[in-house]
């Protein structure tokens, strides 16, 4: 699996680096004789960054390994517990209590979904305390999705607020789609039809 990750701290003031494909150090600059312009900047080190974004990376490659092996108490353990999963329907929005009754019959009988993420990009709030992410998945039977979301730190490490399904649409067939759907929409009596299970395979 590919993972693009950006963590950007907002308001940070370790120094830009330096312009042009050379790899040197700036040169140093005299110090100045102004006591206060003399004092050192405090910087914030990249570090808790980088570590944050693999920290993430972590939790949603689990997340997405649990839900494979139907590990339904490893799979919600991910959730904080005010979490919510968006299902690629629109009138699919589980709070984790919701989504818990939804997966534990799949899960039960050992009945999990497989999605292969690539092409992640991961971002750390200034702060450190939160983050979000965007994700490629790729599944046997509905072929690529969209994962987007939210994980914020907590006590036991860091927990997914929010995680959005979403199939991704082609633009040369995003017309045909939307036809089709306002058909499904316009029928007799018809409602919101939820995915089998989010994945299935």
């Amino acid at each position: 699996m590919t993972v693009i990750a950006a963590a950007a701290l907002a308001g940070c003031a370790r120094p830009p680096e330096p312009a042009g494909p050379s790899t040197e150090p700036a040169k140093s600059v005299a110090p100045s004789t102004d006591p206060v312009a003399a004092e050192p900047a405090e910087t914030e080190p990249a570090e808790p960054a980088v570590a944050a974004v693999a920290a993430v990376a972590a939790v949603l490659d689990d997340f997405h390994a649990a839900a494979s092996a139907a590990d339904e108490e490893r799979y919600l353990g991910h959730m904080a517990a005010d979490g919510v999963f968006l299902g690629t329907d629109g009138g699919e929005r589980w709070d984790k209590d919701d989504f818990r009754a939804f997966v534990h019959p799949y899960f039960s009988q050992g009945r999990g979904w497989t999605y292969r993420p690539r092409d992640r990009h991961i971002t750390i709030a200034s702060g450190g305390g939160l983050a979000w992410f965007d994700e490629l998945l790729d599944h046997d039977r509905y072929g690529e999705l969209r994962g987007t979301g939210v994980l914020r730190a907590e006590a036991e490490g860091w927990k997914i607020v929010q995680y959005n399904l979403t199939f991704t649409i082609p633009n040369q067939v995003a017309g045909e789609v939307v036809e089709r759907v306002r058909a499904h929409a316009d029928r007799a009596g018809a409602e919101p039809e939820p995915t089998p299970e989010p994945g299935a395979e």
